[in-house]
């Protein structure tokens, strides 16, 4: 009898399942041939994974428009109720701020809430974590040793730094760094610490250009975020051969972990469907795009573990940060007084 009940209750989850699937895809084709608009500031290679995935699962036609987190934020405000975007995905909070700030989200439904953590979403429930990423500290390992690596991402401002590492300043990742130093310690020691910056460090642009740079013994070390290392690592290794990673740990501001974002406009006119995209992104089945494809970033769903590879979340002792707090535009004002952006 249990048996037979509990394939019948399968059955009618299923049932009701494809049912709702087919109801959002009709209404979705019915408001237009486009579909849904994804501004996508996440990488390129996930936003397609998690888009192919949704549409196979529901039919939903999505086309997505590939741009920076800061580009497409300020294109929103600009755009207004008039933007063809119906969600947005950054790779950093800072820029879900400026546009939740701006009043142009809709409500994330509790149901989507109820599957990230509280300290991967905002309190205000205007836009969810859907990824994140670590800051590290890549070094060469054939000049440094574990002893000789800076404690705290403050030492890097001391001259004894100077020539020795580089960073990618200009780029959104690295000013979501300086937003949580900011946040952490405080306009004074952001300061000075970009002022350490100017003085000590060797731009690059991007990321990978900075690991390369380490790689080829350009210098000692670089502040990126940890996905480039593993990236490259499953590829050929040829641009990080050379290259270990030091997590800061312990609380330090360099232990940052960035939460990428995802909200929906309210001048969408495809809520149910934009509403249901991102909660395919947050659910089991979205967040197992991230442990299983090529990206590495963190997953941060309920219970949703992350590619095997990575340093657990939990063990980062990462800094208590309020991602929706993140002060972008004070950030660009500090950096472009110390003659860095």
């Amino acid at each position: 009898m249990n048996i037979a009940l509990n394939r019948f209750s399968r059955a009618f989850a299923l049932a009701a399942s494809l049912l709702s699937a087919t109801a959002l895809a009709g209404s979705a084709n019915a408001q237009g041939t486009e579909g849904l608009v994804v501004y996508n500031a996440q990488h390129e290679s996930l936003g397609r994974e998690w888009i192919d995935a949704f549409t196979k699962e529901t039919g939903i036609k999505v086309t997505m428009r590939q741009g920076g987190d800061m580009q497409f934020a300020n294109q929103i405000i600009q755009e207004g109720d008039a933007s063809p975007a119906d969600v947005f995905l950054t790779e950093n909070s800072p820029a879900m701020s400026l546009v939740d700030g701006a009043g142009l989200f809709a409500p994330v439904e509790k149901e989507t809430l109820d599957q990230v953590p509280d300290q991967y979403r905002p309190a205000d429930g205007m836009w969810t974590g859907i990824a994140a990423r670590t800051t590290v500290f890549a070094y060469d390992k054939t000049k440094l040793s574990e002893d000789k690596l800076p404690k705290s991402l403050l030492d890097l401002a001391d001259p004894a730094w100077k020539g020795r590492w580089g960073a990618a300043p200009a780029g959104a990742d690295f000013q979501a760094i300086v937003a949580a130093l900011l946040q952490l310690k405080g306009e004074d020691a952001t300061k000075a610490w970009l002022k350490g910056l100017k003085d000590n460090a060797t731009p690059y642009k991007g990321n990978s250009v900075a690991m390369k740079a380490v790689n080829a013994g350009e210098v000692e070390g670089a502040v990126i975020y940890h996905y480039y290392w593993f990236g490259d690592q499953a590829k050929t290794g040829e641009n990080s051969k050379n290259v270990g990673l030091h997590y800061f740990k312990n609380q330090d501001p360099g232990a940052f972990v960035s939460v990428s974002g995802g909200g929906v406009l309210k001048s969408t006119q495809h809520m149910k469907e934009a509403q249901a995209f991102l909660r395919f992104i947050t659910s089991k089945a979205g967040q197992a795009v991230l442990k299983d494809g090529t990206s590495y970033e963190y997953a941060v769903g309920k219970d949703a573990p992350s590619n095997d590879k990575l340093t657990p979340l939990a063990d980062l002792n990462a800094p208590k940060v309020e991602a929706s707090t993140l002060d972008s535009k004070k950030v660009v004002e500090l950096m472009t007084a110390a003659g860095l952006i």
